[in-house]
């Protein structure tokens, strides 16, 4: 009984841990400005000047949006003395994404009923342009 008692906790444990873990993920992704330095990080490491160039902010700034991408587990930052290089983590964003793709039955619902009503207007349609080709408009001469 004691080991049933101790998954249960265990489980609750993992379960807590990745409720934190997607609430800093999804934070992090709420910024377009941490958003962009994720897509930039995706072909290659790059040094925090380098992310910083593009933005119309301070280095101070873009290192914020760093320090929190790294509490999310979605950057590793590495330094060399004063020289800070980032690179891409993705793990994460596979667990968010294995989240959200829980509620994917959901989205293909609205899918398949666009898809039918779709089909349902499609007949109709097509027979509206039959009866405009039997009996055109008539223009004024």
């Amino acid at each position: 009984m004691q080991t049933v008692g101790r998954i249960a906790a265990l489980t609750r444990e993992a379960e807590h841990a990745d409720t934190e873990l997607l609430d800093r993920v999804f934070f992090a992704l709420s910024d377009p400005v941490r958003r962009v330095i994720l897509e930039r990080l995706g072909d290659e490491a790059l040094l925090v000047s380098e992310l910083a160039a593009p933005f119309d902010i301070s280095l101070q700034a873009v290192s914020r949006h760093i320090q929190v991408l790294v509490r999310a587990g979605l950057v590793r930052q590495e330094r060399t003395g004063r020289i800070s290089r980032c690179s891409l983590v993705a793990g994460p964003i596979f667990t968010a994404a294995v989240w959200m793709n829980r509620y994917s039955k959901y989205w293909q619902e609205q899918f398949d009923m666009l898809a039918a009503a779709l089909a349902l207007t499609k007949p109709q349609r097509a027979a509206s342009r039959r009866q405009r080709r039997k009996h055109p408009s008539r223009r004024p001469d």
